[in-house]
């Protein structure tokens, strides 16, 4: 199986290179083909020059400048079975190529596979919030998919998908500047097979947009345009930050101890206020139509957290149904 590696690239000579050594030293360890595509979009520095440094790279010129943009010039040009979208700040982690390929030959139905991301230069409790966050999205992606079928969790700097199943769907929304890109590109090809979020093929990348807006901005214009697409089908935001250059890191960065603390507060508080607020819309629907309820896991990786959220769900499901069964 062919995997090729598409990388949007603006002005990107800082970041580039240890981004294309990382796939490089990837792909000799690997035992599938690589291919490896740089967009330069619209640079007006020495990007495509560090591009073409390295053997092998591709380079295309997009002059319309945009990461959907950039993304569809990619997706063209690319010719393998995979696509794997990859920001130009980013670096694959150590058997990132085997273990994402090896997801697709393991379960041929799926169409994608999406992972988080670590950053790198930013501080263990930064990255701990930041984890946290993820937890808190996909245990909304489990209530939404258990409640409603509907919203997908992916990420798009570490998200991977076939190449049919992209062309099927007519490739990327170009009308979405930023914001929700791989969330909305997430539910169009759901419809075409099954989208897999998993802990185990976590990339590296840099922390600068957090540096640049702050962890908890950056945090929540995430946060609300993942919801917006799934609701609305369109991003909350039209407009973003061109975050280029990391600001200088001061004492607090935008992420003192005390917004840190509040923030894993709120987020754990959220958490779980919307885990019962769920559970208790589900287990009420279920009794006033008299029907059973059937319980679902939680698959990949099993956090404190997750843990204790399917045990929740269980204790509900199953005091719900034994009143059920005595009707």
């Amino acid at each position: 199986m062919k995997i090729s590696f598409v990388i949007p690239a603006y002005n990107e000579e800082k970041f580039l290179r240890p981004c294309l050594q990382s796939i490089l030293d990837e792909a000799r360890a690997a035992s599938h083909l690589v291919e490896i595509i740089v967009v330069n979009n619209a640079s007006t520095d020495s990007t495509k020059q560090v591009a073409l440094s390295f053997p092998g790279v591709i380079v295309v010129d997009e002059l319309k400048k945009g990461l959907t943009h950039a993304r569809v010039a990619g997706f063209r040009a690319a010719t393998g079975d995979l696509v794997a979208n990859l920001d130009a700040d980013s670096m694959l982690t150590p058997g990132w190529i085997n273990n994402v390929v090896n997801q697709f030959l393991r379960r041929p139905q799926l169409v994608a596979v999406s992972g988080p991301v670590i950053y790198h230069d930013m501080s263990l409790g930064s990255n701990l919030l930041i984890r946290i966050y993820y937890y808190a999205a996909y245990v909304n992606y489990f209530l939404n998919r258990l409640l409603f079928r509907v919203c997908v969790l992916a990420q798009g700097s570490n998200l991977t998908v076939k190449k049919f199943a992209l062309d099927k769907i007519g490739g990327y929304n170009d009308k979405i500047v930023f914001y929700g890109e791989d969330t909305e590109l997430g539910r169009r090809i759901s419809k075409i097979g099954p989208v897999l979020f998993t802990f185990k093929i976590p990339i590296y990348t840099s922390g600068r947009r957090f540096y640049s807006e702050g962890l908890i901005v950056t945090g929540f214009n995430y946060a609300l345009n993942f919801f917006w697409i799934n609701l609305f089908r369109r991003p909350y935001h039209q407009v973003y930050t061109d975050v280029r250059q990391q600001t200088e890191k001061t004492a607090t960065t935008n992420m003192g101890t005390l917004n840190s603390t509040l923030t894993a507060i709120i987020i754990i508080v959220a958490i779980w206020s919307g885990v019962f607020l769920f559970y208790g819309a589900r287990t009420s629907t279920a009794a006033a139509l008299g029907s059973r309820i059937h319980t679902i896991e939680i698959k990949g990786r099993h956090s404190w957290i997750v843990r204790s959220v399917n045990h929740a769900y269980h204790k509900t499901t199953a005091n719900i149904n034994k009143r059920i069964d005595r009707r």
